[in-house]
């Protein structure tokens, strides 16, 4: 985990009480051992029509890379996703992908030109090492606004992303421009200043630049925050989409009954488009974190 990671996750609220705890999942110890209940496992998860991944910044604090493989392949998940590329050859050990590459970051993104430089080379190296492994996607991000308008941050990442995207193409390998919140505090897990902040604004630009390679990073929990309607901005940009982020909102925790999002038909929802790709859940744990994790896994196995 970058040092960006550690400050964003340390600073959540970790102590937040358990309100509902899966009953088949009641009396099981599951901190610190590999070893799942039958409700979990790979048998029952493994039959979705949903490709499901795990976002390795917010379970690193508990568990290595190793850990974490082992634990996607008995909940049944085809990835760990935003892991470095030195620990992809761990990741295919198991039989398992990064679906979601890194890049830059979200601070300079492709909003403003003068940090176009560092971001297509930090992209470019995404692109390589996908390519290499046959992974899919590598993130990127519109940027902070800093004083530069809506209007002129749209045709900023249109020419940047233009001078990629072939490359992407080239490669076989998909750019995924993340939504942010910019409405709730950094240590809620937003990002005040965010331009990329609706899901219409990021449509644009994946529209502009017009390529089958470039995609849009749909997650909900952000989603929800800034603009809500979220089964029918999945249907509406069904063909745009290249991933999906899951989070309970308020606060960026498990999927449970303490949020506020109804995941199950979301789920149903981007199953009925036909997707191929993959949803990571990222969200940050509250709780055991194998039995959150579980319980999101069974949540969005539709």
């Amino acid at each position: 985990m970058d040092k960006t990671h550690k400050i964003r996750a340390n600073k959540i609220n970790l102590n937040r009480r358990d309100v509902l705890r899966c009953a088949a999942m009641a009396g099981t110890a599951l901190a610190g051992t590999s070893v799942l209940p039958m409700s979990v496992s790979a048998a029952n998860n493994t039959k979705g029509r949903l490709n499901q991944s795990i976002a390795y910044w917010c379970f690193s604090k508990y568990w290595e890379i190793e850990k974490t493989c082992r634990i996607a392949r008995q909940l049944g998940c085809k990835s760990v996703e935003l892991v470095e590329p030195k620990d992809w050859p761990t990741l295919k050990k198991h039989g398992l992908v990064c679906a979601l590459a890194n890049s830059h970051w979200f601070e300079k993104g492709m909003n403003n030109p003068k940090y176009h430089e560092m971001c297509l080379g930090k992209i470019r190296e995404g692109i390589d090492a996908c390519a290499d492994f046959g992974f899919p996607n590598v993130i990127t991000f519109t940027g902070l606004a800093e004083d530069i308008p809506l209007d002129e941050g749209i045709r900023n990442c249109v020419a940047g992303y233009k001078k990629i995207i072939g490359y992407a193409e080239k490669k076989k390998v998909n750019l995924c421009l993340e939504i942010l919140n910019s409405r709730v505090p950094v240590d809620m897990v937003g990002v005040p200043g965010y331009q990329g902040d609706h899901t219409d604004y990021c449509m644009e630009i994946v529209r502009q630049v017009g390529s089958p390679r470039m995609k849009l990073l749909f997650d909900i929990f952000h989603v929800q925050i800034m603009d809500g309607d979220i089964i029918s901005r999945i249907r509406q940009y069904k063909d745009y989409i290249g991933h999906y982020h899951t989070a309970g909102n308020p606060g960026r925790h498990e999927l449970d009954d303490t949020q506020e999002i109804n995941y199950r038909p979301v789920m149903q929802a981007i199953a009925e488009t036909g997707f191929t790709g993959y949803v990571g859940h990222e969200f940050i744990p509250t709780r055991d974190p194998l039995e959150g994790l579980s319980e999101a896994v069974a949540l969005c196995n539709v």
